[in-house]
């Protein structure tokens, strides 16, 4: 059978009552198998008519008893599939057309897009159990699905969601696939990417030449690519695999030369490895999993979660063990579970020979680049990392890496929102005109929105090389199709240099151009994820690392009172002077200088930074912040992190985003529940201007107090954990003054530096016993990934597009 053959029409007698509905379902409802769910029900209640996917949704008409009719509306969004989310039923009374029986149509493309393309989802139990069945058709297929999961952002090229629409069009349906997919009593009753060992996908493997990488890989000569592939990582081999939105980098965890062999490959430095296992139990002695953990690690999604490590594991009998080169030096552990039926065919099936029980999944790409999802890319590209490629023949139409959550107070705080949420929208509360956001140049994430619907695209990633900015332009392509929104309005950040903001401005053709504030999209993020309407401003703390101010300086440790209209900058880390930019982030120790040069602290030979910076270097740093050489002012609470980090003498080299603030928290999480005495930030009046803050935080007693401590032989986690309680009493007794000021009283936590759930948490918790609301992020990052959603909000009231 072809795609859009009306197929299901069943036996039933004519109508005879007078009634006739027209059903209108918006939401994900298409790709999740609700034109089967509402043929089984129609037919169920002995209603006639037909259904179809279009633009706009589900469209039912049915017809027959009032009776039957109000029950099938009753549950056509409470019984609804695994993977549907229903948004709308909207219905109208038509005219009865005494139709015989109740059908399925082909689609209808026309007019704009208005459904919602369902996300990528995780192998169901149903498919999982025929994998695992040597007597089931589909036994050891890696690329089994249906209705209720297997592939669907990641295969889509158009809209509305059918075969001939994604990237399995090229996969012709064998006999016994066509019947399943024909079958209003099959659980692949119009599932796209049905297919089977006889029809594709399929996989191969190749190896590279060990004499010479230049040379094209081979095919390996094995007859089971993934017997093969399970051999070839237990021998200690990197494995680029083929997934469902890009390649991983795959090898055996617990083998220390393999996992040191990825890390000087990629040039990783000590930035932590994803793992996959078998099961959560596998990690049960290394890591702590709550109820909320385990629901993530096993449901639809299957994310990486951030595990806590366990202080000090205990070898469990039996238990895989894992590598140290796997996460050196960070406080936790990056784990999901097999979402692909490959995944559970290599983590090997009962009855399979020994392999490996744990392995490294990290992203096949080069450092700063995307995703690899083309194979012959992939083979170039990664030819100087992999020793073999697991691919196949079915084509991944947009990059999706894994989403990375932790939980925090109970709830999903999200590191990077991709894999199993893209492309799913988050509602707006204020409804907006067409309107395109393109986010930051770090972690970037675009934004697309109309109406009450804002969707964000997958992590794209760092907007720093060419590969990214064409995979940006991709992206904003793909999701303008499976949306139908046509923007009329764009919004970027402020900072000139930022490659996001220029792409904008090169492809206004026309349109407006709004400049979004950097901590003002946060703080709008924040603010309109938790459904904010009104006008009323909420206190923003917005903490991280680099954002363009008003001032041209470079903020980051900011209390703005903001609303979607407009901000002011009430609060503000005191300036220093950021030394050498970029190099100064990779060496937490000149921060680390620059700050106590700015508190007017002595470079004493004690001191780990001092000690940590070559003597040549210091004096031309010394040099460089006596003549204010490239030295920008900066407020950031990201840079005083690593300012501490190192003199603290915990982190003086950053190789990753981020490094010497994990591993300061790290250390932190180690002291135990009472760190005894705090340290705290002095607080003074603001200068007058545009940009000027009524109230600035002095770093300097702090320093102080750290100095102190290391001098009387303070432990370092007592340190780490004095200095996350002295941030957290600076942002309740800031909070504090802006309420007694300005009268507010709630606060929205954001920025990356709320990432550290040990700050996030302590000071939700102060500012909740002040009586104050608190906002922390829920449905997108509070890095940079969430930037475009308070971008597109904040750019449709500036340019007075918002729908009234």
């Amino acid at each position: 059978m072809t795609t859009g053959q009306a197929e299901g029409t069943t036996a039933t007698a004519p109508s005879t009552a007078a009634a006739r509905r027209r059903i209108t379902v918006r939401g994900v409802v298409q790709g999740v198998g609700f034109r089967p769910f509402v043929h089984t029900l129609a037919t169920e209640l002995g209603l006639t008519g037909h259904v179809t996917n279009t633009g706009e949704g589900v469209v039912a008409e049915v017809e027959g008893a009032p009776a039957a009719l109000a029950r099938f509306g009753e549950r056509l969004s409470g019984e609804a599939p695994p993977l549907a989310v229903v948004e709308t039923v909207d219905g109208q009374e038509i005219a009865p057309a005494g139709d015989t029986g109740f059908r399925i149509l082909p689609s209808r493309a026309h007019g704009p897009s208005r459904t919602l393309v369902a996300p990528d989802a995780a192998t169901c139990a149903a498919c999982l159990a025929e994998l695992t069945d040597p007597a089931d058709r589909r036994h050891r297929h890696p690329f089994l699905s249906c209705t209720h999961c297997g592939p669907r952002f990641t295969i889509v090229t158009g809209v509305p969601y059918d075969r001939a629409l994604t990237t399995m069009d090229r996969f012709p349906m064998c006999p016994r696939c066509a019947r399943e997919y024909a079958d209003p009593a099959d659980r692949r009753f119009h599932a796209q990417p049905i297919a089977c060992h006889d029809c594709g996908p399929r996989l191969r493997l190749l190896t590279a030449d060990p004499a010479d990488r230049t040379r094209p890989p081979r095919p390996a000569p094995g007859a089971d690519p993934v017997a093969d592939t399970r051999r070839l990582l237990a021998e200690g081999a990197i494995v680029a695999v083929k997934g469902l939105g890009g390649y991983h980098l795959v090898c055996d965890a617990s083998d220390d030369t393999a996992v040191a062999l990825l890390r000087h490959r990629k040039a990783r430095g000590d930035k932590p490895f994803a793992l996959m296992a078998r099961h959560i139990d596998e990690m049960a002695h290394l890591v702590r999993v709550g109820a909320e953990e385990r629901a993530l690690l096993t449901g639809p999604v299957r994310p990486i979660v951030l595990l806590r490590r366990t202080p000090h594991p205990a070898p469990a009998p039996g238990a895989p063990t894992l590598s140290e080169a796997v996460a050196p030096g960070s406080p936790d552990l990056g784990v999901m579970l097999p979402y692909t039926p490959l995944h559970h065919l290599l983590l090997g099936l009962p009855g399979d020979p020994p392999g490996p029980r744990l392995l490294v999944m990290t992203s096949g790409n080069i450092a700063g680049e995307p995703i690899v999802t083309d194979d012959d890319e992939a083979v170039r590209r990664l030819a100087h990392l992999a020793d073999a490629w697991l691919t196949h023949d079915r084509p991944i139409r947009i990059p999706c890496d894994d989403s990375v959550v932790r939980v925090s107070d109970g709830e999903p705080l999200f590191v990077r929102r991709s894999r199993g949420y893209a492309p799913f929208p988050v509602p707006l509360p204020v409804p907006v005109r067409p309107a395109l956001a393109t986010g930051g140049d770090l972690k970037n994430v675009l934004c697309l929105a109309e109406g009450h619907r804002a969707w964000l695209s997958a992590h794209i990633g760092d907007m720093d090389d060419l590969a990214t900015q064409l995979a940006f332009e991709r992206a904003e392509a793909h999701l303008e199709t499976v949306t139908g929104v046509r923007p009329q309005l764009l919004a970027a950040d402020r900072h000139p240099g930022y490659r996001s903001g220029r792409w904008a401005q090169s492809h206004t053709d026309g349109r407006p151009l709004v400049r979004v504030q950097h901590h003002h999209a946060h703080i709008a993020a924040a603010m309109a994820e938790h459904g904010l309407r009104d006008g009323r401003p909420v206190i923003g703390v917005a903490f991280d690392g680099t954002g363009y101010g008003d001032d041209h300086t470079i903020w980051g440790g900011e209390i703005l009172l903001a609303d979607y209209d407009g901000y002011r900058r009430f609060g503000q880390l005191g300036y220093v002077p950021l030394p050498g930019g970029d190099t100064t982030v990779r060496r937490p120790y000149r921060m680390a200088l620059a700050h106590l040069r700015a508190a007017g602290i002595d470079w004493d030979g004690d001191l780990p930074p001092v000690a940590a910076c070559p003597p040549d270097e210091r004096r031309l740093l010394a040099r460089q912040l006596e003549r204010d050489l490239n030295c920008v002012p900066t407020s950031s609470m990201g840079r005083l992190f690593d300012a501490v980090s190192s003199l603290a003498g915990v982190c003086h080299h950053a190789g990753y985003e981020a490094q010497a603030a994990i591993a300061l928290e790290a250390a932190a999480l180690t002291a135990g529940e009472d760190p005894g005495p705090g340290y705290a930030f002095a607080l003074r009046g603001g200068q007058t201007g545009p940009a000027a803050a009524d109230l600035v935080a002095d770093p300097a007693p702090v320093l102080t107090a750290v100095i102190a401590d290391l001098r009387a032989g303070t432990a370092v986690p007592l340190i780490a954990a004095r200095f996350h309680g002295a941030v957290a009493d600076l942002v309740r007794r800031g909070c504090a003054l802006a309420r007694e000021r300005a009268g507010l009283t709630t606060v929205a936590l954001t920025g990356g530096v709320f990432a550290n759930t040990l700050l996030a948490e302590a000071t939700a918790r102060l500012l909740r016993q002040d009586g104050f609301t608190v906002l922390r992020h829920r449905r997108v990052p509070p890095n940079d990934g969430g930037l475009a959603l308070g971008q597109i909000v904040v750019a449709a009231r500036t340019a007075g597009a918002a729908v009234r």
